[in-house]
């Protein structure tokens, strides 16, 4: 294959005595201003579209998701105002979900997004119903970025009020309890024309009141250090306080809670530490719950009585050596805990004197959550959802401990046909790794096999419902997920054992994984392809590097890919906290060792890879992507392609339209279906 053409400069650092060459780094110029790069990526996208256009799989894939994605779809459980029920719901092959409301079993539509822009992209964010559901305050998100403009909203006549809120990001929204405003975060506003390279600093807290211009919103909360927090602020269910989680990702967070029935406003702080993980569940009157895994790595519940002289923490539900707390709600007179074992839920619930009351009966092994109900009130929802079961809403009754389906949608395939299966397997230091496995119940031989992997920032992979996942599997092919080392499955040990200089581990257990599933016959020899988004896009362009023979095919997607300049791009600066600072010699000469960018093996045979990337993702910014590729074409890999493609008004994958996320699968599978050898099925 010919590649395009890349510029190489001279551009070289020097860190600590190292000399590192950076010959591409003029494509990390901004694409709308920078008419050389746009240029470029114009090449690469022609290139990409003419050779996905050969592949006999595509559009079978396309159609077959189409088929699988045209369902009713609620990915969230609703929300009770009175006697209201507001929920997201898909109904299909529609751009973007839509807010509705169910009065007398009657439903309306509240606010529907797919007519806010032609493409689809434009996407609505986070929404909150004021606390006597008249007032709808909802973010807009445009093409994918992390960027959101909050409206508002009269739900009984549909009028949008004037108010217009701008700048905000990485928040919640949360309504005083006499509806007069509600409290946001945001940035500060960018120079203009550079919102979308702008960096996540100046992070703070607001209230809006309504009817009242932005420049009139009272300050609430900022940081009191140099170091860059996200600042992300809950009120409790009765509206009385606001609990602001203060964190630098990757680590622990900081709680500060202000009482609102308090003249002033006046913030106190709970937890000045960074150094564990917090979390609000929520209160009963002035005690407030919270689960934290200080002094209790896999998590625990505390409570505080907030009006106390000295308010101190007390032991409420104690951590489990065999298990992790996943969440917690207060619904009815009950606190509802989740847990993982070994990264499958089992809840359990206890009474508010912290006696055990019972155990919530599961529909089956999977993943539960969620549980979304107030205090007092009998009435609760959560959501289930497995690899082999779509996601399904279930009404909790609290007084009997019985669930009942609200809503659950209906899939074009045959789930009975699927077998899921939890494997576990050694990693390169012996460390038990578990992997789930799905296959069509005729599939016994080895097969193609995609593995999906993560681990990363303490978030787990537990058992969920994927149509793409689904339409891989459908062609006879396997899908495995490991749940590797840098994750929370384990806690916050299993955390920090794939975090910072012990990133390599997450390497190895993916590695391993791998060998597993060849090992055991799973998979036949070349016939392995990887994929993984974000941190996993990291893991993937890692491990390609490391044991390029294990794999037939790659599919990195808005990764992590230059470790050596991430912290200088939005808000890269936060993730030292997982991966290092390039900046400390100890961290610097990690990040170097594995750096997929900086460790491309030249001479070396690779797995031909397909990347994936936005080009409004602000918060992964594509010329990780741009300059690895760039990379990989002026290296000597062998004859397998290693190619581009960049989505239009896509950012970093939270409010992508269904069709370009049904598009972009569709090349990625029939590309891995290519080179993985997948004997494709037309007939099914």
């Amino acid at each position: 294959m010919t590649y395009p053409p890349t510029e190489r400069t001279d551009t070289v650092d020097t860190h600590f005595g190292t000399t590192v060459a950076d010959p591409y780094r003029w494509l990390e110029g901004d694409i709308r201003r920078d008419g050389k790069v746009e240029a470029w990526i114009t090449k690469q996208k022609n290139l990409t579209e003419d050779y996905l256009a050969t592949l006999p799989g595509r559009d079978l894939f396309k159609q077959r998701l189409q088929a699988l994605f045209d369902h009713e779809r609620l990915p969230i459980p609703p929300e009770k105002r009175g006697d209201r029920y507001f929920f997201v719901r898909s109904a299909g092959l529609e751009a973007q979900p839509v807010l509705y409301v169910r009065e007398n079993g009657t439903d309306r539509v509240v606010v529907d997004p797919n007519s806010w822009s032609e493409d689809g992209a434009t996407a609505l964010a986070e929404w909150a119903v004021s606390h006597n559901g008249r007032y709808l305050a909802y973010a807009i998100q445009e093409g994918g970025a992390d960027w959101r403009t909050i409206r508002v909203m009269d739900i009984d006549t549909g009028r949008i009020l004037d108010d217009e809120i701008r700048w905000a990001r990485f928040m919640k929204i949360g309504w005083v309890q006499n509806d007069s405003g509600f409290f946001y975060s945001r940035n500060a506003e960018p120079e203009e024309g550079a919102a979308f390279e702008a960096l996540v600093l100046e992070h703070t807290v607001n209230f809006h009141r309504l009817e009242t211009p932005q420049s009139q919103d009272r300050l609430i909360y900022a940081s009191d250090t140099d170091q860059p927090l996200i600042h992300m602020a809950l009120t409790t269910a009765d509206g009385r306080y606001v609990v602001i989680h203060s964190s630098r990702l990757g680590g622990g967070n900081g709680i500060t809670v202000i009482d609102l029935a308090e003249d002033g406003w006046t913030p106190e702080t709970l937890v000045s530490s960074l150094d564990h993980a917090w979390a609000l569940i929520g209160n009963v009157g002035a005690r407030l719950f919270f689960t934290t895994e200080e002094g209790a790595e896999r998590g625990k519940v505390v409570a505080i009585n907030f009006d106390a002289e000295k308010p101190a923490f007390q032991d409420f539900v104690p951590h489990r050596e065999d298990a992790v707390i996943l969440g917690s709600n207060i619904v009815g007179d009950r606190l509802v805990v989740s847990y993982m074992v070994d990264a499958k839920t089992q809840v359990e619930r206890f009474k508010l004197d912290g006696t055990r009351d019972a155990v919530v009966e599961l529909p089956s092994t999977g993943t539960a959550g969620a549980f979304r109900g107030r205090p007092g009130d009998n009435e609760s929802f959560y959501v289930f959802s497995s690899q082999d079961t779509p996601t399904t809403i279930y009404r909790y009754d609290v007084a009997t401990n019985t669930s009942t389906v609200w809503a659950k949608p209906r899939i074009a395939s045959d789930l009975d046909q699927l077998v899921v299966e939890q494997h576990f397997f050694a990693s390169k230091d012996g460390t038990r790794i578990p992997m789930f496995v799905m296959r069509r119940k005729d599939v016994t031989g080895p097969v193609p096999t995609m593995l999906y992997g993560y681990g990363g920032f303490g978030i787990p992979l537990i058992p969920y419902f994927s149509v793409e996942a689904l339409a891989w599997v459908e062609q006879g092919g396997v899908y495995a997920m490991p749940n590797i080392r840098g994750g929370g499955e384990y806690g916050r040990a299993w955390h920090e054992a794939g975090r910072l200089t012990n990133k390599q581990n997450s390497f190895d257990d993916f590695i391993a994984a791998a060998e597993f599933l060849t090992r055991e016959g799973i998979t036949p020899p070349d016939g392995l392809a990887i994929h993984g988004g974000s941190n996993g896009g990291l893991l993937v362009g890692a491990v390609v590097n490391q044991r390029p023979d294990l794999f037939a095919a790659a599919l990195p997607d808005v990764a992590v890919l230059d470790m050596l300049r991430f912290p200088l791009f939005t808000g890269g600066r936060f993730w030292t906290q997982e991966y290092g600072d390039p900046a400390v010699q100890a961290d610097f000469d990690n990040l170097l060792s594995y750096s997929p960018l900086h460790n491309v093996q030249d001479g070396t045979d690779y797995p031909a890879i397909l990347t994936t990337t936005g080009d409004t993702d602000d918060r992964v910014v594509p010329a990780h992507s741009f300059k690895y590729v760039a990379a990989l074409q002026a290296a000597a890999l062998g004859n397998r392609p290693r190619l581009l493609r960049v989505e239009t008004r896509a950012g970093h994958g939270v409010g992508k339209p269904t069709d370009k996320i049904i598009e972009q699968t569709a090349d990625m599978w029939a590309f891995a279906a290519h080179w993985s050898g997948l004997r494709l099925q037309t007939g099914r």
